[in-house]
């Protein structure tokens, strides 16, 4: 390889070595030995145009022909493996040092990553497992985690923890942190007033901020938003977060003595908006934010901004942003606060057109973060992100459209943290599910899986009319609401799900041991249908699962074929149809 300058070098581990595996000790080392290895000769293979990348398969073989089924088996074929390693092999693949997982036609990357640690000696003293104990939460907290590529980046740091050590900078308060004062950290900030703030807005604002959260004339029910003649035009309840931040805007936040930090590191975490009467669709609002209180979260700060509005005296919306700045952590100050508002399916999948952060500035977030590329380099994105109050925005009308029939008055309050930003012209897929009178939602990329907004939630108030909800509270089956949700899409879109699929489902679905609950999907007649209760005529395949099972796979927190060899999930007849679950449960119920 060395002499033709070429070379490309496969290893073959496994997910009991990435992951261990019980009872497979010897195996899972020199699985994840391979991987030691190609890390190596990927390495050292480079400047020979020498390449070496490592797989982590599943596939059927003879060892694990006694213990699957035959159709499970052909699901699992090696043909579906093969496609990686041939273009791992090509002279055209430039890939090195990459590890895969790769099985049933779908292939994953895989990578380190670590925290932002934090040092548990000073200079010229002895280290104690006393102060790791007592540095735990700051050692294992994965905010602003880094990933490390090579042993360079990693040595580099131990290189500056040398150097800060020296500098007397060990567990002590960090002297060089942006939120550090003389007068112990950031107590002059807390409690601290910006200056107030004025608001004034017409129906264009409201219609601006609508379309800058994805709203569309093409959808009939977003059309009270969107034009002002509408017998019931109103305002989006999220627009309550515009007023609010303009009390931070023009220099207000930096203003405040002991908060000097670089605003190219500034990052939305969280955001609380409560409403105690619906927006009006004009007029002037006054804002009035404090600190709360600032957090040291040791790899950055965080900053817990309370802003009050107001139309003329009487009280409209309360937020609260949580904001955290990169690397401004590590000056002795406090992890949690009693004043943070606390956090405790269906689905929507939206694609955020590229251009959507250009139209959600427009409301009043002129953050070049989201628009000009070096400035978005400046903060360490690749490229402008989608502000997360848009994503919020998104979040927010899609539970208001599912469960409020898009009545802005019976929108209570929202809380949600931010993840990881989303970038435009990805989708942007809301998952929704009811526990008691509380909404929950998480929203992931579609494209790379990764969650963008989590521990949120959204609080309505009841229906004027009384009218019960649609779901189910909780203390009864979880699944009533994804099977209340597939019903709904098989009334709208049956025929063309009979084409796809051509087949009957049924549905166990246990408590307790016991069957608590039968469906039967029937996309193999007509338009299709599904019927709840025992069924007279035959399936293609029944499934039998517990009801927290079931929502666990259909959350994507149980992976189905993990759940069927542990037992928990179990198949009668033809177990190939249960491939198209997928067309079922994702491309047509959305969840």
């Amino acid at each position: 390889m060395k002499n033709q300058k070429f070379g490309r070098i496969i290893m073959t581990a496994s997910a009991a070595g990435i992951y261990g595996n019980f009872g497979q000790a010897n195996y899972s080392a020199a699985k994840l030995g391979l991987l030691g290895l190609a890390n190596t000769l990927a390495i050292e293979g480079q400047k020979y145009n020498i390449h070496c990348n490592t797989i982590a398969p599943t596939a059927g073989s003879r060892l694990t022909e006694t213990v699957m089924p035959p159709d499970l088996l052909e699901s699992l074929k090696a043909e579906y493996v093969a496609p990686l390693v041939l273009w791992l092999s090509h002279d055209q693949c430039q890939e090195n040092g990459g590890l895969f997982e790769v099985g049933a036609g779908w292939i994953g990357k895989l990578r380190w990553e670590r925290s932002q640690g934090c040092i548990v000696r000073n200079k010229n003293q002895g280290m104690f497992p006393e102060t790791v104990r007592d540095q735990w939460d700051n050692i294992c907290d994965f905010t602003n985690a880094t990933k490390p590529a090579n042993i360079n980046e990693s040595v580099a740091t131990l290189v500056e923890v040398l150097s800060r050590v020296e500098a007397d900078e060990g567990i002590a308060p960090n002297p060089t942190s942006a939120m550090a004062t003389a007068a112990s950290g950031i107590s002059p900030a807390v409690g601290q007033k910006l200056p107030q703030s004025t608001f004034s807005y017409s129906h264009t604002q409201c219609i601006l901020y609508a379309l800058g959260v994805g709203m569309s004339t093409k959808d009939d029910h977003h059309l009270k938003f969107l034009y002002e003649g509408h017998e019931d035009f109103s305002c989006l309840p999220t627009f309550g977060v515009i007023p609010s931040q303009a009390a931070m805007m023009d220099g207000g936040l930096g203003s405040v003595p002991g908060l000097n930090f670089d605003f190219t590191r500034l990052l939305h975490g969280e955001q609380y908006l409560e409403l105690f009467k619906p927006l009006p669709t004009s007029g002037t609002l006054t804002s009035q934010a404090r600190i709360a209180d600032v957090l040291d979260k040791g790899s950055g700060a965080v900053i817990l901004l309370d802003v009050h509005t107001y139309s003329d005296k009487e009280l409209v919306c309360y937020n609260q942003y949580s904001l955290f700045i990169v690397g401004a952590g590590g000056f002795g100050g406090k992890r949690t606060s009693d004043k943070a508002m606390d956090i405790s399916k269906r689905s929507n999948l939206t694609l955020i057109p590229r251009f959507q952060a250009a139209l959600y500035r427009l409301s009043g977030d002129w953050n070049p973060l989201h628009i000009d590329p070096s400035f978005a380099a400046m903060g360490g994105f690749k490229s402008p992100i989608l502000h997360g109050l848009c994503s919020f925005g998104f979040a927010a009308r899609h539970v208001l459209k599912q469960y409020a029939n898009n009545d802005a008055s019976r929108f209570k309050s929202i809380k949600v943290r931010f993840v990881k930003p989303v970038l435009p012209g990805q989708s942007l897929q809301t998952e929704m599910w009811k526990e008691g009178k509380r909404i929950h939602i998480q929203c992931k990329v579609k494209e790379s899986g990764a969650v963008v907004l989590s521990g949120a939630y959204v609080d309505l108030h009841a229906a004027a009319d009384g009218s019960p909800q649609v779901l189910p509270e909780a203390g009864g089956l979880k699944s009533e609401l994804v099977f209340a949700e597939i019903g709904r899409r098989i009334k709208d879109l049956g025929a063309e799900m009979v084409k796809k699929v051509n087949a009957v489902f049924g549905w166990e679905i246990t408590k307790g041991g016991n069957t608590a609950a039968q469906w039967t999907i029937d996309l193999k007649t007509g338009a299709g249908a599904l019927h709840k209760g025992p069924y007279s005529g035959k399936t293609d395949v029944t499934i039998t699962v517990s009801d927290d099972d079931f929502m666990e796979v259909v959350q994507g927190k149980l992976n189905p074929q993990k759940a069927f060899f542990a037992g928990k999930l179990k198949v009668r007849g033809n177990i190939m149809l249960s491939q198209k679950l997928e067309v079922i449960l994702k491309d047509y119920a959305k969840l």
